[in-house]
């Protein structure tokens, strides 16, 4: 199988997309990807690469395509308009060169935020006469409208009607969540929508022994750790009205490790209320994640309280439950009910900080065999349902099927 892989994200970016495409080659398929220039989260182009200009590497065993992009800058939402369009523009202007002559039997599309990202899937799908395969990970255009990046309606029903195009012209929708799959269908009507949820690298399932050694608070104090984008969505208000409640209590300790549009405003709010109980040593590399997660005491995740984000299980959770810690869910709707399905923790309200308080002084108080049998729970929930490979090959078998429904059509 003949593979194109389209995403705005990829390594040396940090997503899903990546251990997929590695899983593939491993299995035989002959692997390209079309993504962009590497800039998130921070908004500026990674060392070694440009905005302009195409560019062709190998990794991973898959041949990389990059084609320009406009950074996306961490506080402008005009900048960021200008990086999902700059992508959908580059993606239409320059894959159809960049990929001329070449063979495709089916198009990938990982599509977290932006969806229109698939624009340029679906304009190569048809030049190539091969089906579009899109996994959907944001509902557009709710996420939109929940992150406050449009708030005009005009333009809100302006981008619903790119969704439906999309949705349309796609021959399969996989969805990350089952919640996903009533919206999704109710743009998409008389379309095929499977589930198909994410899952994480096996390193998380044996992580290693050492985290970062400029994080002793791990091994000193019991820890509450949230790891990855700091960013609206996330609702960092609600760690640090946790943790201003908690500030008497000297043994507990939030960390917070990643990135994101709001990691300066999480600094100055921890400085300005001598929050010494929050940690913000920044962002590392995800080889060390796996390390630093086995180390906490509990890990955290959390969204803001919109009707979409209760739709939503964020890819975070999966990781925690592979690492086999207990977790603490602070937000509404699917990925709370993951937690609670698999007895892996607590579930608290989103944006609910006194909840969040008693959860954590819940689990402080706990004895340390409880707390790993919440954590082992976790991970033989992630093994029955999310473990990677069993997911990859199922994918391989959407992929097939959509071949051959494409071929029948023809």
């Amino acid at each position: 199988m003949k593979l194109l892989v389209l995403s705005q994200y990829f390594w040396p970016e940090s997503f899903r997309i990546n251990d997929i495409v590695r899983s593939c080659v491993a299995r035989g398929l002959e692997v390209e990807v079309l993504t962009a220039k590497p800039n998130y989260p921070g908004g500026r182009v990674f060392d070694g690469y440009r905005a302009g200009g195409c560019d062709r590497e190998e990794w991973g065993g898959a041949e990389v395509h990059r084609v320009p992009i406009i950074p996306r800058s961490k506080a402008s939402g005009i900048r960021l308009a200008a990086n999902y369009l700059s992508f959908v523009l580059s993606g239409l202007l320059f894959a159809p060169w960049l990929l001329r002559g070449r063979k495709t039997d089916v198009i990938f599309v990982y599509a977290p935020s932006p969806l229109i990202q698939a624009i340029p899937a679906l304009f190569l799908g048809w030049l190539k006469k091969c089906p579009v395969v899109l996994w959907v990970q944001d509902l557009w255009p709710e996420s939109l409208q929940a992150t406050g990046h449009v708030r005009n309606r005009a333009v809100l029903r302006f981008v619903e009607q790119w969704i439906r195009f999309i949705y349309r012209h796609t021959d399969l929708v996989l969805v990350q969540s089952r919640a996903f799959e009533a919206p999704v269908a109710a743009l998409a009507p008389g379309k095929r929508i499977i589930y198909f949820p994410n899952s994480v690298e096996d390193a998380f399932l044996h992580p290693g022994s050492d985290a970062s050694p400029s994080l002793p608070v791990l091994d000193s104090a019991f820890c509450v750790l949230f790891a990855g984008n700091v960013g609206t969505a996330q609702g960092m208000e609600v760690i640090v009205a946790a943790a201003e409640l908690l500030r008497t209590n000297a043994d507990i300790h939030f960390v917070v490790v990643g990135d994101g549009s709001r990691w300066t405003w999480l600094q100055q709010q921890a400085r300005e209320r001598g929050l010494v109980n929050v940690h913000l040593p920044g962002r590392f590399p995800v080889a060390v994640m796996p390390g630093m997660m086995s180390k906490a005491s509990v890990l955290l995740v959390t969204l803001t309280n919109q009707p979409i984000f209760a739709m939503t299980v964020p890819a975070k959770v999966q990781a925690y439950m592979a690492v086999g810690r207990p977790i603490i869910a602070c937000l509404n709707g699917e990925g709370a009910r993951l937690v609670t399905e698999a007895n892996a923790g607590l579930a608290v309200a989103a944006e609910d900080a006194r909840g969040l308080a008693e959860a954590v002084l819940r689990l402080f108080e706990m004895p340390q065999e409880e707390r790993d049998q919440l954590g082992e729970n976790g991970r033989r929930y992630f093994l029955a349902h999310f473990a990677h490979e069993k997911l990859v090959d199922e994918l391989v078998v959407h992929l097939e099927t959509a071949i051959s429904a494409k071929k029948v059509k023809q």
